[in-house]
C-alpha cells in the first residue's frame, strides 16, 4: 500500500478498518415487501460483496441505523466498556439489542426492512439514507427534511463543539494529517 503525504498513522488506520467512511444523502423508496437499494457508494464503502450481513438497529431522532458486520462489533465492543450495573445502561441495552435484526443484502444491492423497526421509525414509501461515518441512517423522508431544516441554521455552532481541538477540525484528523505540526513533513525544496 502506497503511503502518500499522511504517512504511516493513515495506513494503520486504513489496515485496521477504522478509515471506512460512509458519507452521502440518497432518497429511495421502499416497495411492497419493505426492500429498498443501498447504493453503489455505501455498498462499496461497506466492504466486498461477500460481506453480505447487515445489522439494522434503533437509532436517534427517530431513525434507524445500518452496521456492517465490522462496525456493530466495534459497536458491541465501546458498549460493553459500558457500567454493566448502571440501570439506564441496562434499559438501552435491552432496547438496542432486542430490536436491532440481521438482514442479508441480495444479490441486487437490496436489504428487507423488518417492519417492526419500519414501524419504529414511522417508515413508508420515501425514506433517506445518510451516510454517517461507519453507520447508515435510514430516515423517513419527512422526518428527515424537518430534521435538516432545523439544524442546518446552526452548523457553525456545531462544528465548534463537535470539533473544539482544531478551529473547526476534528482532533483525530488533525493528528493523522499532520495538521498544526511541522516535523515530519517537508517540501520538494527542501
Amino acid at each position: 500500500m502506497k503511503v502518500g503525504m499522511f504517512g504511516a498513522e493513515w495506513e494503520t488506520l486504513v489496515q485496521s478498518g477504522e478509515a471506512m467512511l460512509l458519507t452521502g444523502t440518497f432518497h429511495r423508496s421502499l416497495d411492497e415487501k419493505l426492500r429498498f437499494a443501498i447504493p453503489r457508494p455505501l455498498r462499496d464503502a461497506i466492504g466486498p460483496d461477500e460481506n453480505a450481513t447487515l445489522y439494522i438497529a434503533p437509532g436517534t431522532d427517530g431513525s434507524l441505523e445500518v452496521y456492517s458486520e465490522q462496525a456493530f462489533t466495534r459497536l458491541a465492543a465501546q458498549l460493553e466498556a459500558g457500567p454493566r450495573n448502571d440501570r439506564e445502561v441496562r434499559a438501552f441495552n435491552r432496547l438496542f439489542y432486542g430490536q436491532v435484526q440481521r438482514v442479508e443484502l441480495d444479490k441486487q444491492g437490496r436489504v428487507r426492512l423488518p417492519a417492526e423497526l419500519a414501524q419504529l421509525a414511522s417508515l413508508d414509501k420515501d425514506i433517506v439514507l445518510v451516510g454517517v461515518r461507519d453507520h447508515i441512517e435510514i430516515w423517513n423522508f419527512q422526518r428527515w427534511e424537518a430534521y435538516v431544516d432545523s439544524t442546518q441554521p446552526h452548523y457553525d455552532e456545531l462544528a465548534e463543539r463537535a470539533t473544539p481541538d482544531f478551529g473547526g477540525l476534528p482532533h483525530s484528523v488533525n493528528k493523522v494529517a499532520g495538521v498544526g505540526r511541522t516535523s515530519g513533513f517537508t517540501t520538494s525544496e527542501g
